[in-house]
């Protein structure tokens, strides 16, 4: 017949690990610890937050609380000396005990947040943890580029711009309604185009327009907050006419042809030699030793007197000009000097 176990070892069996059970817990007494309902907390712009830090244990009736924002590898007071300070000054406040709550919140409070607690009686004194705040904002509307016309088989990029929203915003585009892929070959209903969409820049870069590209294309932004779009914009896709271009050549040449040869013909029919004259003018033609023009008063004719010079008789002179019919006109010196020598 098999003894039983007295009930009092039963109990003394246990007693070991309800020892070690109070020894654990009196060296949790006397240390601070936090804790916080939400370490991630995401905000739209404007609106109010509360970034929970909570002292779940703590033998220090006033510890010391303080807050700390890190942004951009820099780390700046939030709540120190029991009041708030920096940016969040007049716009934050100390709920209960350690909580942070932050009215109208912007973009700039994006940041991570270190709640910190010194409790001088308990044996862990120093306890703090962070809390990462995310503050989305609503994208506006983008900025949209598309060209009004492209040659068939031709580069063409088209660009969404958008820098309000946060976080980022991804980009996507439609042509007469309906999506585009990231890339054309990736979707059979677009095997006859060849683009390529970067969601994170907007840009859709199509390496060879085809007719079937030309259409109303828009671009939409979006991020957790909510989405933006452009207005709808046509991008046309034509052919090249060769034989149009080659005879606007061709007409430009002729007309150009036909204005030279009628400014050639105008001059020499002299359109553009000035024949207007100011008064009657002559020129005097040159004249030969021994021989002087003058002008008679008689219809302004040219008359002849030839001035007689010492190398021929004055008397030949004189008969040989009354020969030609030239009338004299001699001075008084040279007709004595004439009659001095026909009297000879």
């Amino acid at each position: 017949m098999a003894l039983r176990r007295p009930p009092r070892l039963r109990l003394c069996a246990r007693l070991p690990d309800f020892v070690l059970l109070l020894l654990f817990r009196g060296c949790l007494i006397g240390a601070v610890n936090l804790k916080s309902s939400n370490r991630t907390p995401v905000v739209q712009e404007f609106e109010s937050v509360e970034l929970s830090c909570i002292i779940t244990d703590s033998q220090t009736s006033d510890p010391r609380i303080e807050w700390k924002k890190i942004q951009d590898d820099q780390t700046t007071y939030v709540f120190f000396d029991n009041k708030i300070q920096g940016d969040l000054a007049g716009r934050a406040e100390i709920l209960g005990k350690t909580s942070l709550k932050i009215w109208n919140v912007t973009r700039r409070d994006s940041a991570l947040y270190r709640c910190e607690v010194v409790a001088r009686n308990d044996r862990k004194e120093i306890d703090e943890i962070v809390i990462e705040l995310t503050v989305q904002v609503k994208p506006v509307t983008p900025v949209c580029r598309v060209p009004k016309a492209v040659p068939v088989g031709k580069m063409a990029t088209l660009y969404c711009q958008e820098s309000e929203g946060h976080p980022r915003p991804h980009y996507s585009w439609y042509r007469n309604d309906v999506p585009l892929p990231t890339d054309s070959r990736a979707n059979p209903r677009f095997r006859n185009s060849s683009f390529h969409l970067n969601s994170e820049t907007g840009t859709l870069v199509f390496t060879a327009v085809h007719k079937d590209d030309s259409g109303q294309y828009y671009c939409i932004a979006s991020n957790d907050a909510g989405s933006a779009r452009c207005e709808e914009q046509e991008m046309e896709v034509y052919d090249l006419n060769i034989g149009g271009i080659i005879g606007g050549v061709l007409v430009v040449l002729a007309v150009l042809a036909l204005i030279t040869l009628g400014i050639c013909c105008a001059y020499r029919r002299g359109y553009f030699i000035n024949n207007k004259q100011d008064g009657e003018s002559y020129k005097n033609p040159g004249k030969p030793d021994g021989v002087n023009y003058i002008r008679t008063d008689e219809a302004g004719r040219l008359q002849t007197q030839v001035i007689v010079c010492d190398l021929r008789p004055a008397v030949w002179l004189r008969a040989h000009r009354a020969h030609m019919h030239i009338p004299l006109l001699e001075t008084p010196v040279e007709a004595a000097r004439a009659d001095a020598l026909g009297q000879s």
